[in-house]
C-alpha cells in the first residue's frame, strides 16, 4: 500500500522547527511512506536547508500561504484562511494525494476545517477525538476528549462502535472491549444520558463490559472507555496536571540533600525507566475519529521525538485501514437499522 502523510507544518508552539525534523527522522525509519510539508515555502525549506536536507521523491513542500494561530477563533478560521496550511493538508486527504494529515494546530480549527472539507462518515452523527492514554495494562483508549463537550446516549454508543473498530485495527483485538466512565460501577449510578448510554450499548454488538470509574482508566480494566467530551477534556488535563506534578516532586525530594542526591543516582535506571512509561511524548497523537479521512492531532507543545509518534499515529491507522474498517462497521449498521424498520 502506497501511503503519503501530509504534514501541516505551521501549526503548533514550535511550527517548522519541529515539524520539519519530525519528518525527516520520520522518513528514515519508514522507507515505504511519503510526505507532503505543507506551509510557507519559504519557511519549510530554510529549515530543510538547516538540517542539510532538500525535497526529493519521497519529500515534497506543498506551498501554503496562510497560518492560523493557536488562538484564531475555528470559525474565523475556515471562513477567512482558505489558503491556510490546515486547510490544504486536510484537502490533499479529501483530493486523495495523501492518506493522512497530522497537525500540532488549533484543534478548534483543525475538527472545524477537516469537518467541512472532509465530510463525516455516514451513520456517523459527530466525530470524535480519540487518544491512548498509559495504563497497568498497555494503554487505554478514551473517547471523546474533548469535541463534543454535550452528547446524548446515541453519540456515545456511536463513539464506543468507532473506538472499538480502531483498536481492533490497530492493536489487532478481535473484540475489544468497551467501558462506559461513570462515577461509580453499579447501574443505578451517573446521569440520564450515561443510564440511557448504558442500555444501548448493552444491547448493542460491542463488547460492553459496563460502567468504570476514572481510576479503571489506568489500571486497563477496558481497552476503549467512553464518555463526553467534557468530561473527557478534564479527565486528560488532570491527568497530565497530575504526571507533571509527580514528576516534580520525585526531582525535589532527590535534590533536597547530598546523601538524597547519591541514593538519586542509585536508582536512576529506575527513575529513567518510570519516565519513560510515563512519557506523555510516547503517547502523542489524537485521531479525529468519524470523518471520511484520517487525522491526527498532535499536541501543540510536542517536540521532534512527540511529533514523529503523531506521524506514525497516522501511519498506522492508514496500514491497518481504520477508515475503510469505519465505513464497512457503519454501513452495518445503516443496514440492520433499515432492516428493522421495514420488519
Amino acid at each position: 500500500m502506497e501511503i503519503t502523510v501530509a504534514i501541516d507544518c505551521m501549526g503548533g508552539d514550535h511550527g517548522p522547527h519541529v515539524t520539519v525534523p519530525a519528518a525527516l527522522n520520520f522518513l528514515k525509519s519508514n522507507s515505504d511512506v511519503d510526505v507532503v510539508l505543507v506551509g510557507l515555502r519559504d519557511a519549510i525549506e530554510a529549515e530543510l536547508k538547516a538540517r542539510g536536507a532538500r525535497p526529493g521523491p519521497r519529500l515534497r513542500v506543498h506551498h501554503a500561504s496562510e497560518v492560523v494561530l493557536m488562538d484564531e477563533s475555528p470559525a474565523l478560521a475556515l471562513r477567512n484562511k482558505k489558503d491556510s496550511s490546515v486547510r490544504v493538508a486536510v484537502e490533499l486527504v479529501k483530493n486523495g494525494e495523501a492518506q493522512a494529515c497530522v497537525s500540532a494546530g488549533n484543534t478548534g480549527a483543525l475538527m472545524a476545517v477537516s469537518r467541512f472539507v472532509l465530510k463525516t462518515l455516514p451513520g456517523i452523527d459527530r466525530p470524535a477525538i480519540i487518544a491512548a492514554l498509559p495504563s497497568m495494562r498497555g494503554s487505554t483508549y478514551v473517547l471523546d476528549l474533548g469535541a463534543n463537550v454535550d452528547c446524548g446516549p446515541e453519540h456515545l454508543l456511536q463513539f464506543a462502535i468507532m473506538g472499538a473498530t480502531l483498536v481492533a485495527a490497530v492493536e489487532h483485538k478481535d473484540r475489544p472491549s468497551v467501558g462506559l466512565l461513570n462515577i461509580g460501577e453499579e447501574d443505578i449510578k451517573g446521569n440520564e444520558v450515561v443510564k440511557k448510554a448504558a442500555e444501548l450499548l448493552r444491547d448493542s454488538e460491542v463488547n460492553f463490559i459496563g460502567n468504570i470509574e476514572g481510576g479503571g482508566i489506568y489500571k486497563g480494566e477496558a481497552d476503549v472507555v467512553v464518555c463526553d467530551g467534557f468530561v473527557g477534556n478534564v479527565m486528560l488535563k488532570a491527568s497530565e496536571g497530575m504526571v507533571q506534578m509527580v514528576r516534580s516532586f520525585i526531582r525535589q525530594e532527590f535534590m533536597r540533600s547530598v546523601l538524597a542526591r547519591l541514593a538519586g543516582v542509585i536508582v536512576m535506571p529506575a527513575i529513567y525507566a518510570f519516565r519513560k512509561r510515563l512519557d506523555p511524548r510516547r503517547f502523542n497523537g489524537a485521531t479525529l475519529l468519524g470523518l471520511r479521512g484520517i487525522v491526527v492531532k498532535s499536541h501543540g507543545s510536542a517536540d521532534v521525538f512527540g511529533f514523529e509518534r503523531a506521524i506514525e499515529r497516522a501511519m498506522e491507522e492508514v496500514r491497518n485501514e481504520v477508515l475503510h474498517r469505519l465505513m464497512r462497521r457503519f454501513g452495518q449498521a445503516e443496514r440492520g437499522n433499515a432492516e428493522a424498520v421495514e420488519t
